[in-house]
């Protein structure tokens, strides 16, 4: 038989998920206009509950554990709010969110999500900034039966459920054929990334230098920077990189850190002459492609990133969905005309928070 999910019958019924298990499983709360209504989509769509949703509708809980960096909070504040905004609407089922961020990408990840699994998670979202330390762990996790699902950067040798991501050597190689469109051939440019031991940063990296030397006639990759999320260190390592290469044409900006290299653009005035590909979007940065600093951004939408990967933990746990080995994100392009489209360039935008119920229990 054919099993659809709780999510579709609520986008169908324009009714909560929430009001969707208590509609299916008699419990009150519900009109009993909206009760028929839910029953007869449910019917439609020949849904049957999970065996676990039945146990969790009696009044279990189950938790899911949350390790994501908040620097650099321009990225992952907005897939804290994917992930929150998802949480709330899985809530009326039990699910209590463990957040327990960390600093940065990279420190600290496999001890606080050891700590997650210590307080009896069901599933784990986790940025691993370090595979290699994190790998051990996540096999543990998936050997006691919890789910580990990587976000944003993946540990590709760990037996994890999914990564949920723009596949990162597709994100390089898009940079590369936007900035081989932008420069003329036999151009130099150069890369600005993180830290080549996660694994985004490296594929990223490699995905532009072959994409770059196929797509440019004769085009040279200069430099290879690694500025490990510092703000600094990144402004630094520019100013260095103009110096040393005047007849630099492009840089590629592989993280969300690029304000720093904005600014040594400008301060060497070569803002606008040097063609600058960066990665995603947050307020900030849209003076700077309205002004030509920035020609476009590869848009990773961390909003999408975080939904997406609670809703997979959610749906297993509840209905027994299978989850996939890989959910990649089509990346977007982010240009002058249409950045005012994006929902990080827009007013008003805030980042979503929960309050109170079981939903979410915070720890630093």
């Amino acid at each position: 038989m054919k099993r659809n999910g709780i999510h579709k019958i609520a986008e169908l019924a324009k009714v909560s998920i929430g009001t969707v298990d208590r509609a299916l499983h008699g419990r009150p709360g519900v009109s009993e206009a909206t009760r028929k209504k839910v029953l007869r989509i449910a019917k439609k769509l020949d849904y049957m509950p999970h065996p676990a949703a039945r146990l969790l509708s009696g009044g279990a809980s189950f938790k899911i554990g949350v390790c994501i960096p908040r620097e650099i909070h321009f990225f992952y504040d907005q897939m804290r709010a994917g992930i929150f905004d998802e949480a709330r609407r899985a809530s009326g089922f039990g699910l209590e969110l463990l957040y327990t961020p960390v600093r940065a990408l990279g420190e600290g990840e496999s001890g606080v999500a050891s700590k997650l699994l210590e307080r009896g998670v069901s599933g784990l979202v986790l940025t691993p900034g370090d595979p290699d330390s994190a790998t051990p762990l996540i096999d543990r996790a998936e050997s006691a039966n919890v789910r580990v699902i990587c976000i944003t950067t993946d540990a590709p040798q760990s037996q994890r459920s999914s990564v949920v991501c723009v596949d990162p050597e597709l994100n390089g190689r898009l940079a590369a054929e936007l900035m081989s469109k932008f420069v003329g051939p036999d151009a130099e440019v150069a890369v600005i990334t993180g830290m080549h031991s996660t694994e985004e940063h490296r594929l990223k990296t490699e995905g532009f230098c072959a994409g770059f030397e196929t797509d440019c006639s004769g085009g040279r990759i200069a430099a290879v920077l690694e500025a490990h999320e510092s703000e600094k260190e990144s402004y630094r390592k520019t100013c260095e990189l103009l110096s040393d290469n005047p007849q630099l044409s492009g840089i590629y900006v592989s993280t969300v850190n690029c304000l720093p290299v904005c600014r040594a653009l400008e301060d060497r005035g070569r803002a606008g002459h040097v063609t600058l590909i960066t990665t995603d979007l947050f307020p900030e940065m849209v003076r700077h492609l309205r002004s030509g600093t920035v020609r476009a951004s590869i848009y990773q939408n961390p909003y999408l990133q975080g939904q997406v990967a609670l809703r997979l933990l959610v749906d297993n746990l509840l209905n027994g969905i299978a989850i996939p080995h890989a959910s990649y994100l089509n990346p977007g392009i982010v240009l002058r005309t249409n950045v005012h489209l994006f929902r990080e360039a827009q007013e008003g935008n805030g980042i979503a928070e929960l309050v109170g119920g079981r939903a979410m229990s915070a720890g630093s």
